[in-house]
């Protein structure tokens, strides 16, 4: 897809140019997928240099409205960090394994939880964070090994990972961040004017000697997802975790963000529960979403931290949101400590699992490199990543786009595994394998 016709690039400056890209994706000008002109072509068109047109689409680039995708030049992103109109409905009969949703049938009914609301309404002036919340929170924390002493209610693990980095760093500091990461982690770094240092991950999470270069070179936060990361399904063990608890403790006062947004459903492979990094530093925060083990439309998060930043998140949402809804707190305080909660948890990271390892397990018989250890998603690396998603859609089914959550890794695509029913696993193998062998043939000749 090539740039938009009613579209003009204009500006002097690389911000002026950045600022005139922006302004196409806000119009409509310019949509997800449409190629920017190359840098030499648009430096000739403007009158500029080729380093001034090279800065402005890197500085597009961090601030997550476009992707390098190799032979294919510089694209739209396909959810830039804008106010877009919604995406179009998926054709008739297509399958859609592209959202990152967890299985509706596997989060616990709403009835009950209703049934006990509290019916009187909440006031100005009374507790931010209802007390039965924080209860059953800091007991599912502190089992899990997380210093739950300071704790603050947010609403959800996004708004918790902005509340924490705003409450410690100001625009222009640097960020290490997993690649690929959490798209909204990506759209984070160049809403808040952070530098996002990308840093290289296997299975088991981040690489310690990527993440050692990126201290060294000043990172002043590190984001990092312990399981179902994302969207590549990484995990920690407990073997990574010393690599890397060892690489942080070269710098205490770096402040270090675990997103753990899966909580008790995300069922790594080899067994393990939760692990955490976090232990005795200075500067930290461990988010714990609901969206997946409660359901994403309660839009809440635990979040535990130092006791200053806790402070300082408690203190800022006091001046804008005030408090996440009362009613919404009684209703995550009721399914979390529900005594049957438990065994929800337990089936739904198992079915979890095993959707997961018999995606991956189809996709290896065919040769088909995939990586899965954990959570909902399965990352697939391609040659063509936009050939490779069109051409699923052909076949009914639809994946997401892996330039969303990638900055350096090669392309790729992410399948909810989650949304897989009984027999599609061996079906939607079948179907890539047909659509990448031709692709490899090509690349490779």
């Amino acid at each position: 897809m090539s740039v938009s016709r009613r579209y003009q690039l204009a500006g002097q400056t690389a911000r002026e140019i950045a600022a005139s890209i922006e302004s196409g994706i806000r119009q409509g000008d310019l949509h997800p997928g449409d190629s920017l002109p190359t840098v030499r072509s648009a430096a000739a068109a403007l009158g500029v240099s080729p380093v001034t047109v090279s800065s402005a689409y890197r500085l597009l680039k961090t601030r997550g409205f476009v992707s390098a995708d190799g032979r294919r030049g510089t694209r739209i992103t396909q959810a830039p960090a804008l106010t877009l109109r919604h995406s179009a409905p998926l054709p008739e009969g297509v399958r859609d394994l592209s959202q990152g949703n967890p299985d509706p049938t596997l989060l616990p009914g709403l009835e009950r939880a209703l049934e006990v609301v509290d019916p009187a309404p909440s006031l100005y002036g009374e507790h931010a964070n209802l007390p039965e919340l924080i209860e059953v929170a800091r007991a599912s924390l502190e089992a899990d090994g997380i210093d739950a002493s300071s704790l603050a209610v947010v609403g959800g693990a996004a708004d918790g990972m902005e509340r924490v980095l705003g409450a410690n760093l100001r625009p222009g500091d640097r960020v290490a961040i997993e690649d690929p990461s959490f798209a909204r982690v990506i759209d984070l770094m160049g809403a808040m004017g952070f530098t996002p240092l990308p840093i290289a991950m296997d299975q088991f999470g981040m690489l310690p000697d990527a993440l050692g270069r990126a201290l060294d070179a000043g990172a002043d936060a590190v984001i990092i997802t312990p399981r179902a990361q994302n969207p590549t399904g990484a995990a920690l063990d407990a073997s990574r975790a010393r690599e890397l608890s060892l690489v942080l403790d070269t710098r205490p006062e770096v402040l270090v963000i675990e997103d753990d947004h899966a909580g008790p459903v995300a069922g790594p492979a080899d067994g393990a529960g939760a692990i955490t990094l976090c232990d005795g530093r200075l500067r930290w925060s461990t988010i714990r979403s609901v969206s997946k083990f409660l359901g994403p439309d309660l839009r809440l998060a635990v979040l535990a931290g130092d006791p200053v930043t806790v402070a300082r998140v408690d203190g800022r949402q006091r001046i804008g949101t005030g408090w996440v809804s009362h009613i919404l707190q009684q209703i995550v305080a009721y399914l979390w400590s529900d005594p049957d909660a438990p065994q929800l948890f337990a089936r739904a990271k198992a079915s979890y699992t095993a959707r997961r390892d018999n995606l991956v397990d189809e996709l290896m018989t065919r040769t088909i490199p995939a990586s899965g250890r954990s959570g909902l998603n399965v990352w697939i690396e391609v040659v063509e990543e936009a050939e490779t998603v069109r051409a699923l859609m052909q076949a009914g089914w639809a994946v997401a786009p892996g330039e969303r959550y990638r900055i350096e890794t090669h392309p790729a695509v992410r399948v909810t595994s989650a949304a897989l029913r009984e027999g599609e696993a061996a079906a939607f193998a079948d179907d890539l394998a047909a659509i990448l062998q031709p692709q490899m043939h090509t690349y490779s000749a």
